[in-house]
C-alpha cells in the first residue's frame, strides 16, 4: 500500500444510493430471466426429445445476445446516459417473455431466446452508471454491489421450480414478463439522471480503440473465466444434479442455487477487497482457489477392482452430492470475489471510458457463458461423463494462471498493479 493517505472522498448522495438500489434491483431480475432455461430448460429437454448438445445450446443462446449486445448498450450508455438505456432494454425484453409461453418447437424457443438475452446486456448499462455516481475510492463497492445482481440466478432456481410445479411451464415465461414490466417501471420512478455523467460523442471506431490496449484482452480473459464460468455453471447445475445424481426438479434446483446465490450476493465483498488489496492480488488468489476445486471436481464417478491376495477388492471413487455442493459453493464464492477484483481493474484504469471497456470485457465474459455450456453438451454427448465439465474448466483455469503469471511476472503478490505489456 501507498505511504500517502488517499484524501477522504465526499459523502454519498441519496441520489447516489437510489441509483445504486434501483440499478442493483433491476438487474437481479434481469438476471434471473437470462438465465430461466437453467430450470425451464429441464422440462423442455424432455418435451422436445432434446440431446445434451441441443440442450446445452438452448440454455445457452440468451447468453449469446446478452454478450453481443454489451458492447453497443455500453456505448450507448457514454453517449445517453444509464437511466433511459436501462429502461428501454427491459421494456424490449417484455414481448419475447410472453410469447414463449406459447412456443411448440425448439427453432421457436431459439428464436425468443435470443430477444430476450438482451436482458443480460444490461450488466453493460449499470456498471458505468453506477460508477460515475461515486468516488473512485468507493467504486469497487459500489460496483460490487451492483454485481451482485447476478444472484437473480438464485433467485430464478428458487422461484422458477415452483412455478413450473405448480401451473406448468408455460407460466413461467408469463410471469417473468410481468416481473419484467414492473421492474422497468419501478426503476424509472427511483433512478436518476446526471447529464454531467455522460461522455462527449465519439466515433464507433475511437470507442472501439480500446481494443489496442493489451490490458484490455488481459481483463478480457479473466473474466471469461470468472463471469463466463459462473454463468455457464449456472445454466448447466440443475440438471447436473438430476441427471448426476437423481434428484427431482425442486432439490436439483435448490442445490444449485447455493452456487449461484454467493456467486452474485458475494461479489460486493469481491468489490472491497480489491479496494483494499488491489485487483491483481485478489485475482490471482481466485483463480488459485478455483483450479484447485475444479481439480476435484473433475473426477468421475469411478468404479475400480484390486487383486489383492486375498482377491479382487472393489473400490468406489467419487463425490457424493454433499461434498460437490460444498467445493460448489466454494467455486462461487471465488468467482464472485473475481468478477469484482476484474472490474476493479476497469475503473482503475479507465474511469473516464467504463463505458466502452466494460462492454467489451463483458462481451469475453457473455461469449464464455455461451460457449462453455454447448461444450458441456458436446463433450457429454461424447464421453458420456458428467464430470467432463469441470475438465474443461480446470483446464481453463490453468492457461488462466499461465497467463497471469507471465503477464505479471515482475509483479509482487500483493495489491500493487503494473501496466506492463504482455
Amino acid at each position: 500500500m501507498s505511504s500517502n493517505a488517499a484524501p477522504r472522498s465526499a459523502p454519498v448522495s441519496r441520489q447516489a444510493l437510489s441509483v445504486l438500489f434501483s440499478s442493483t434491483f433491476a438487474f437481479t431480475v434481469c438476471f434471473a430471466i437470462w438465465t430461466m432455461f437453467s430450470v425451464l430448460g429441464v422440462p423442455l429437454k424432455t418435451e422436445l426429445s432434446l440431446n445434451e448438445t441441443q440442450f446445452g445450446l438452448l440454455i445457452a443462446t440468451p447468453v449469446l445476445t446478452g454478450a453481443l449486445s454489451r458492447v453497443p448498450l455500453g456505448m450507448l450508455t457514454d453517449r445517453f446516459g444509464g437511466r433511459p438505456v436501462f429502461a428501454l432494454v427491459l421494456l424490449v425484453c417484455v414481448p419475447s417473455l410472453y410469447l414463449m409461453s406459447y412456443a411448440t418447437s425448439y427453432t421457436q424457443f431459439l428464436v425468443l431466446a435470443l430477444f430476450v438475452g438482451l436482458a443480460g446486456g444490461t450488466f453493460a448499462v449499470g456498471t458505468p452508471y453506477v460508477a460515475r455516481w461515486f468516488a473512485p475510492q468507493r467504486r469497487g463497492f459500489a460496483m460490487g454491489v451492483f454485481g451482485a445482481g447476478n444472484s437473480g440466478s438464485a433467485l430464478n432456481m428458487f422461484v422458477a421450480p415452483l412455478i413450473i410445479g405448480a401451473f406448468g411451464w408455460t407460466m413461467l415465461p408469463r410471469v417473468y414478463a410481468a416481473l419484467m414490466l414492473g421492474t422497468a417501471v419501478l426503476f424509472w420512478l427511483f433512478s436518476h439522471s446526471d447529464p454531467a455523467h455522460r461522455v462527449a460523442s465519439t466515433s464507433l471506431r475511437e470507442q472501439l480503440g480500446v481494443l489496442k490496449d493489451p490490458r484490455v484482452w488481459r481483463y478480457c480473459q479473466y473474466y471469461s473465466v470468472v463471469f463466463g464460468g459462473y454463468v455457464a455453471l449456472a445454466l448447466w447445475m440443475t440438471k447436473y444434479y438430476v441427471a448426476e445424481y437423481g434428484f427431482d426438479l425442486t432439490l436439483a434446483a435448490f442445490l444449485a442455487m447455493v452456487f449461484s446465490l454467493p456467486g452474485g450476493v458475494l461479489r460486493a465483498l469481491g468489490g472491497w477487497f480489491s479496494d483494499r488489496f488491489g485487483a491483481y492480488a485478489v485475482t490471482w488468489w481466485v483463480m488459485w482457489v478455483c483450479w484447485v476445486c475444479f481439480f476435484l471436481l473433475s473426477y468421475p464417478q469411478t468404479q475400480m477392482t484390486i487383486q489383492t491376495l486375498q482377491g479382487p477388492v472393489s473400490l468406489h471413487i467419487g463425490l457424493n452430492s454433499t461434498v460437490f455442493t460444498i467445493l460448489l459453493f466454494v467455486v462461487g464464492v471465488a468467482m464472485a470475489i473475481g468478477k469484482a477484483s476484474v472490474f476493479k481493474f476497469i475503473s482503475d484504469d479507465y474511469s473516464d471510458n467504463i463505458g466502452a471497456v466494460s462492454g467489451v470485457v463483458g462481451l469475453a465474459g457473455g461469449l464464455g457463458g455461451f460457449i462453455l455450456p454447448i461444450l458441456f453438451g458436446v463433450l457429454l454427448d461424447l464421453t458420456g461423463v458428467y464430470s467432463s465439465a469441470f475438465m474443461l474448466l480446470y483446464g481453463t483455469v490453468c492457461v488462466s494462471l499461465v497467463f497471469m503469471h507471465y503477464s505479471y511476472r515482475r509483479a509482487p503478490r500483493s495489491g500493487t498493479e503494473l501496466t506492463g505489456t504482455v
